[in-house]
């Protein structure tokens, strides 16, 4: 296991095949600030070098993560761009590294989220969520569009037509509303909410990784291809699937009506 300690902006550890990695800024609303953005950045780095089957997202505190940081955007005086193009440089790689990882990425959104925020939430491939959480654009209301790909993955979520509803009117979209929209995949009661993502997360960590991650890939994928090339990848990854042993497995366990045990390792 690896952890750090709770003094940091991000805490990073594998527990039981899955990586956690948490936002770590209570008081502060785990708003973005650039030592936050370098703590993400570094955990996101060990979770691409992890031998771990599914991520975990979380936060602590009262809120998910309230987006940017303003404190930081008044204290930069003037030097508003300068600031945040530091910030882009350090999350921008950093977030399409991790949505890009051949595995199963979970978050459990806990409380509001707003700003860059979404994009750290909405990131995931299954997206759980308690009805204290809410989701806010708030960009526009700063005079700023949105970063860090929260119009991407809200977009892709929800619409266009709904991404830009959200980020142009700021209105506060409560969970019932983001999982009827899309936005979120569950809604589990408060006290329930981070058993129910790490058991998920667990569940997805023991499947057959490199299955997982074709699944990831292809259905990411699927909205830029034709369907003649988009068929040409599903048999090139479903036939290095069959080569491999957790396919073996898979079949022998079904047939004997056991669970499986998968063990081969993703293919990045």
């Amino acid at each position: 296991m690896t952890v750090t300690t709770d003094a940091q902006p991000v805490i990073w550890r594998v527990q039981d095949g899955v990586g956690h990695l948490v936002l770590n800024r209570p008081a502060a609303a785990n708003a973005i600030d650039l030592p936050l953005a370098r703590a993400y950045a570094a955990a996101v780095d060990q979770a691409a070098r992890a031998d771990i089957g599914a991520i975990l997202l979380s936060s602590t505190g009262k809120q998910y993560c309230a987006g940017g940081d303003i404190n930081a955007f008044v204290a930069c005086d003037g030097g508003l761009d300068g600031l945040i193009r530091e910030l882009l440089d350090i999350l921008n790689p950093a977030v399409a590294r991790l949505a890009a990882l051949p595995l199963p990425i979970v978050s459990a959104v806990h409380a509001p989220v707003g700003g860059a925020g979404i994009a750290l939430a909405l990131c995931a491939d299954i997206v759980l969520a308690a009805p204290a959480m809410k989701l806010r654009g708030g960009y526009s209301a700063l005079g700023l569009s949105p970063d860090i790909g929260a119009s991407y993955f809200l977009a892709h979520r929800a619409g266009a037509a709904r991404a830009k509803y959200i980020l142009m009117t700021n209105r506060a979209i409560p969970a019932e509303e983001c999982l009827s929209w899309g936005l979120v995949d569950e809604l589990h009661p408060q006290e329930a909410l981070h058993g129910a993502a790490a058991t998920l997360a667990a569940r997805l960590a023991a499947g057959a990784t490199a299955a997982l991650g074709g699944i990831k890939r292809l259905c990411e994928d699927a909205r830029a291809r034709d369907l003649p090339t988009h068929l040409e990848h599903e048999r090139r990854h479903l036939l290095r699937c069959a080569r491999a042993p957790d396919s073996r497995e898979g079949i022998t366990a079904f047939t004997l009506k056991r669970p499986a045990r998968f063990n081969d390792p993703r293919i990045d």
